[in-house]
């Protein structure tokens, strides 16, 4: 997803006149946008609250953005200049509309018109006549199949006096009740709080209606309703604290919205948002006994949890094997299974409370939070999943399988296993954990060593039973193919941890990491082939020596590959200048030039579909390649576009070697119109 972190700072600069009429071409001189500042009120008295609006007018098929915009964009701001003791409250925005663009990017925002409100209150005291002056600095990004910011400073005169009559009443009853409504929701919300997302469960809401969930905070996240009463909203890598963004109902096509959270909410700046929960009772107060009982029903779930559930159901097979031998050996692997599962927990509750002490605060499964752990991890887990595929076995110098090791590597085995177990276990959230996690988390040293112990008991609990009580065993189903065949639909439930610990490594580093990811999983891939075709214990020493050398290929083959995908799409792009360009024209050099903006949702669409394609890569060779940046608004770039009668971007330009007239391509790029203006400028 494309979006901008940093503010446009001199957007005030570009002296956009704020005029615009359907059907006119596109020129420097025209903004889609026309910014009109108006009151609910004739007049204005000491003390007395009013309300001003910002309209903002938009020529046909152009749009704003709310004040989250989404994927691309940027919201209205408004920088009131109000006379000395007059005060403004924050914006009060309208129901917004969601737009999916190009590359499915979600953006929310308004066509047409809208009325950003805001409640100006005057002093206690104000002049017996005259005016008053309000003012403001208004900036904005409109879109269409470009974008164009603008700014604009409106004004307000209004008289001072006790005769107020209403003004503009039926533009203002028309977006105040498209405002957010304020109270108690009419229905009752439910919050579920997991690892990788949290869902809410609406009851209550009218029959037929559809919903639809408006981030604010997080902002990047990309809600997802379940008809007819869910609303499932994926967690980045960085878990929010609190959860917070306007719920919308829409009725027989009739919109309502309230803004709701997760938790208490004091939100700064201009979303205001009344923590809500729609009515859920707040949870118990946890002793530590009950807390420690969470803890063990917690841990004994987790067995069941999709990440863990392969790794388990290997554990049983072991049990399996091991029924023919004697109690003493079976307790003892039971034993070392379950020291691993101690062992873990245990330790990542002593980095927990060291972290603490040294005033880091963290939180279950926060190794899940470094991308090279979750690279290692996936890397890890792909090799395990590749095994009970039976792309290879792992053989030792010497000996059979490695179910085959001695006793004593048998008990080592073990103990790995269970540390593997609870390793994966780590980012689910099983039933009760989550209240006993959370307790755990703000208490003592020994109470959180205590909680995590818990915690391990209760994943223990099976198999310290199956390993004490071998009979059992008997009830067992008996071993067979079934276990082949249950085997290798664990390995592809260990392939679908792969590829969510590949959302994660996305979600943290970029969609170019996760990319590049999979190109290092197909080398390893290819090597655990390799390696368990040939790398067997018959094979003699020179096969066994080019099996690891083509393993080794493979391997750099792949991180080869990513190293590529992650390098810059776009590399060999020089930033743009009026002295390079002229530079570069009088050495007879042809030049493409990308004016562009992060905050241009086309821009970004263009680069990555059209621009970053090899054959377009391929083409550019022999041109000097120049990108305009106009995320900050340069001054230098709005001049060089009013002289291509250009006021937005995205803009493309072929500058001949021969220093013809410019070619000026489409802002929607096709592959072949790039090329072939390529080739006629050459």
């Amino acid at each position: 997803m494309f979006r901008t972190f940093v503010a446009f700072v001199v957007l005030s600069l570009l002296g956009v006149h704020p005029g615009w009429a359907a059907g006119q071409p596109d020129g420097a001189a025209l903004s889609p946008v026309e910014p009109v500042l108006l009151a609910d009120t004739t007049a204005v008295a000491p003390a007395q609250p009013f309300t001003v609006g910002l309209l903002v007018r938009m020529a046909p098929g152009w749009h704003t953005y709310w004040q989250n915009s989404g994927d691309s964009g940027l919201p209205v701001t408004v920088d009131w200049k109000l006379p000395p003791g007059w005060k403004a409250g924050p914006l009060q925005w309208p129901l917004p509309h969601k737009y999916v663009e190009e590359g499915d990017m979600v953006t929310f925002g308004y066509e047409g018109e809208v009325l950003l409100l805001a409640e100006v209150t005057p002093p206690a005291e104000l002049p017996a006549e005259g005016n008053a002056m309000l003012e403001a600095s208004a900036s904005w990004l409109a879109c269409e199949k470009k974008c164009m910011p603008g700014s604009a400073t409106v004004v307000l005169s209004l008289p001072v006096g006790t005769n107020a009559q209403p003004a503009n009443a039926e533009l203002f009853a028309k977006f105040r009740a498209q405002l957010p409504r304020p109270g108690p929701l009419p229905f009752a919300l439910r919050w579920r709080p997991g690892d990788t997302e949290t869902t809410i469960k609406v009851k209550g809401a009218p029959a037929g209606a559809r919903l639809e969930f408006y981030p604010l905070i997080p902002a990047s996240i990309h809600p997802e309703t379940i008809p007819p009463d869910l609303i499932r909203l994926p967690l980045p890598a960085e878990k929010p604290a609190v959860i917070r963004g306007l719920l919308l109902v829409e009725t027989n096509g009739k919109r309502e919205g309230w803004m709701v959270s997760n938790g208490p909410s004091t939100a700064s700046g201009a979303a205001v948002l009344p923590a809500q929960t729609g009515g859920g009772n707040p949870p118990a107060k946890l002793t530590v006994w009950r807390a420690l009982g969470f803890g063990f029903l917690g841990g004994l779930i987790l067995n069941l949890m999709p990440c863990v559930l392969p790794v388990i159901a290997l554990k049983i097979f072991g049990f399996l094997h091991q029924a023919g031998e004697s109690r003493v050996q079976v307790f003892r692997s039971g034993l070392a299974f379950v020291a691993g599962i101690f062992a873990w927990f245990l330790g990542l509750a002593t980095l927990i409370v060291a972290a603490r002490a040294a005033g880091t605060q963290v939180t279950w499964a926060f190794q899940f939070q470094n991308p090279a752990f979750v690279l290692g991890m996936m890397l890890l887990v792909f090799i395990f999943a590749l095994n009970l595929l039976g792309v290879f076995e792992l053989w030792l110098p010497g000996t059979g399988k490695l179910a085959e090791l001695s006793e004593r590597k048998g008990y080592t085995g073990a103990f790995l296993h269970g540390m593997f177990a609870t390793l994966l276990a780590t980012p689910c959230t099983a039933p009760f954990l989550g209240s006993a996690l959370a307790f755990a988390f703000t208490q003592s040293a020994p109470v959180t060593l205590a909680m995590f112990a818990s915690i391990a008991a209760g994943m223990s609990a099976p198999y310290l039973l199956l390993t004490a009580r071998p009979g059992w065993m008997k009830y067992l189903p008996k071993p067979g193919l079934w276990m082949v065949r249950l085997k290798q639909a664990m390995g592809f439930l260990m392939l679908g941890t792969v590829v969510w610990l590949l959302g994660v490594l996305g979600s943290q580093t970029g969609s170019g990491s996760a990319v590049g990811a999979a190109w290092i999983l197909l080398g390893l891939g290819a090597a655990c082939w390799v390696f368990g075709t040939w790398f067997t214990p018959g094979a003699k020493g020179f096969q066994k020596i080019l099996t690891l050398a083509v393993m080794a290929g493979l391997l750099a083959a792949g991180v080869l590959l990513a190293s590529r995908e992650n390098a810059p799409a776009a590399a060999g792009w020089e930033p743009w200048s009026p002295e390079r360009v002229d530079a570069l024209q009088k050495e007879g050099t042809p030049v493409f030039i990308d004016f562009t903006a992060d905050w241009c949702l086309n821009c970004k669409y263009n680069e990555r579909f059209v621009l970053a394609t090899p054959p377009v890569r391929e083409a550019l060779r022999g041109f000097a390649t120049l990108k305009a940046d106009w995320t900050k608004g340069d001054p230098q770039i709005t001049a060089a576009l009013k002289r291509l009668d250009k006021a937005a971007v995205p803009v493309y330009v072929v500058l001949p070697a021969n220093g013809g007239p410019p070619e000026v391509l489409s802002e929607l790029l096709t592959q072949r119109a790039v090329l072939d203006a390529l080739n006629r400028n050459r």
